[in-house]
């Protein structure tokens, strides 16, 4: 490939089906409403006396006064301009002043889940199942520590390309050899899947030392779903630990994201100090290689036109992108 001309959505301002962060959960206490912005697009996110989380387009269909100015009512959400009230699958229930439901009026609602957390949408009516998990923790019980909240100066996409740009692993991290090659597995249209086939150059104290803990290629891979969540997995073959990192663009074309910690979950107390441990190391370590990227990822302006053989880890995550379905979420109706 001698250049990326053909790019057509990746760092642009849009949206592919897949499952967005909107907050975390600990922000949105039963009977609260909240207004969030994703995509240009408002919302308001309320939480019925039940706990369970719904969403709605931010404006009432009467007269567009924003719903998040409301209250939650039980199960319900009753709006503060004239009173209506929506229940959850957004359909109104109540009109005061005509002493009668609202007929075929309904709020425009979205699917939503909680996950590690944090509060999820889909923006379309037909949501996909919810698929980040490291895959070897797949199935099993898992203990998660939501870490840093941040926000970087360039789009999603370009953020994520980072846990698989290999050479940058050197120049930036300045980690010995080529520690990481790697190759790339697509598992279907949402997911994409990275795994090293490198080895610690012994030569490198650094190399002789992580060397005692791996039987055989340093263990890292990462996982993408929808190009906007990622998990990246490494560790020595004893303990490994995973970080996932969930992203999204701002208004201003910027990236929010938050950092979570994995690991699986072990019984008894001895096993609950050494999830904690894992769950802090992994954090830690996060947070030290973010420390470099972000001098990168406040001021690139990303415009790939040279790409190198060094670069077919970030070739094949733009393609995988590249064939995801763009979602147009003002067309859509429930």
């Amino acid at each position: 490939m001698s250049g990326m001309s053909e790019l057509k959505q990746f760092n642009q301002p849009l949206l592919v089906e897949g499952w967005y962060w909107l907050l975390p959960s600990h922000q949105l206490k039963p009977g609260q409403v909240r207004a969030v912005e994703l995509s240009d697009k408002q919302l308001a996110v309320w939480r019925s006396a039940s706990g369970k989380v719904h969403v709605f387009d931010a404006h009432c269909p009467h007269m567009g006064a924003h719903l998040a100015e409301g209250r939650v009512m039980g199960e319900s959400l009753r709006c503060f301009f004239h009173n209506w009230r929506f229940e959850a699958d957004g359909r109104c229930a109540d009109i005061p002043c005509l002493k009668r439901d609202g007929g075929g009026i309904r709020a425009q609602s979205w699917p939503v889940e909680e996950h590690y957390g944090l509060i999820w949408i889909w923006p379309g009516a037909q949501a996909g199942p919810f698929l980040p998990m490291p895959p070897e923790l797949t199935a099993q019980p898992l203990r998660w520590q939501l870490g840093n909240h941040f926000i970087k100066g360039c789009h999603p996409n370009v953020v994520m390309i980072n846990a698989i740009d290999e050479h940058h692993f050197q120049t930036v991290h300045k980690l010995p050899g080529h520690i990481l090659s790697l190759t790339a597995t697509p598992q279907g249209q949402h997911t994409l899947h990275f795994r090293n086939t490198g080895t610690l150059p012994r030569h490198h104290w650094l190399g002789r030392l992580l060397g005692r803990f791996y039987r055989g290629p340093l263990y890292y891979e990462t996982t993408y779903w929808y190009g906007h969540v990622g998990v990246a997995s490494f560790g020595p073959d004893f303990l490994h630990l995973h970080v996932m990192f969930a992203l999204r663009r701002t208004q201003e074309g910027k990236t929010e994201g938050w950092a979570i910690a994995l690991t699986r979950r072990h019984a008894g107390p001895l096993g609950w100090l050494r999830d904690q441990l894992a769950l802090l190391i992994t954090r830690v370590g996060a947070r030290y290689f973010a420390l470099g990227d972000t001098r990168v990822f406040q001021t690139i302006r990303f415009d790939f036109r040279n790409p190198t053989p060094a670069d077919r880890s970030v070739i094949a995550f733009i393609r995988h992108y590249e064939q995801q379905t763009r979602i147009n979420w003002e067309n859509h109706d429930t």
